[in-house]
């Protein structure tokens, strides 16, 4: 998905309870806003469906029989999916809203829950996804440019992001200001940088092992 598009596919809003009124009043609600939505009655059903790779997000019930949603929730960040979640519960405590909102939960809601509340928080919960999106893909692009660079652009760059002039990087490593100024040169254009802050900007996207030279 490019990032100019990435807000463009519809959002899909996913929702697991096993109350089937609840079911229906929530997919009615999403479809008057004209949002999409998938309706699951257990945990279990949801884990063995292959949902679309849209933006969305979730909307669980707490207790359900077999795996409740908190237990999801886990399931789903052991698992590195960060899709946002917002919870639904008849009988919600404050251990669980902390739980819930500690884990990355967008908003924790108690049934029977205000339409407008619902839709504020469903609303917040796609603009994050779609924002975790952009940015996972822009992680992905800035990593592939790193992996073009030679040993010693990357060595070079890294010196650059942490503001240093060419004059100090060359008296380090030894070399002279204009050998600097070339490997300098040829990786700021693989990494698509055209200027230093750029540079700067693009090069903090990259994971951290990646920026401290440990992966290559």
């Amino acid at each position: 998905m490019k990032t100019s598009t990435a807000a463009a596919v519809r959002p899909l809003v996913v929702i697991v309870d096993d109350d089937d009124e609840v079911r229906s009043a929530l997919h009615e609600l999403l479809l008057s806003v004209d949002l999409d939505s998938l309706c699951f009655a257990t945990t279990q059903e949801l884990l063995h469906t292959e949902l679309p790779d849209r933006p969305g997000c979730l909307i669980l019930d707490v207790r359900m029989p077999g795996l409740s949603g908190l237990d999801l929730q886990q399931r789903l960040i052991r698992s590195g999916n960060t899709k946002p979640i917002i919870f639904l519960t008849g009988h919600g405590d404050i251990a669980m809203t902390v739980q819930a909102m500690k884990a990355g939960a967008v908003d924790f809601l108690t049934k029977p829950v205000r339409d407008q509340a619902l839709l504020d928080a469903v609303g917040d919960a796609i603009e994050r996804d779609i924002a975790q999106t952009v940015a996972a893909l822009r992680i992905r692009q800035a990593s592939a440019r790193y992996a073009m660079l030679t040993p010693r652009e990357r060595q070079v760059l890294r010196e650059v992001a942490k503001g240093r002039l060419n004059k100090q990087i060359a008296f380090d490593l030894g070399l002279s200001e204009i050998t600097i100024k070339l490997h300098r040169a040829n990786g700021s254009r693989k990494m698509q940088a055209r200027s230093a802050t750029e540079l700067i900007r693009i090069w903090e996207l990259l994971p951290e092992e990646l920026r401290n030279g440990e992966g290559g």
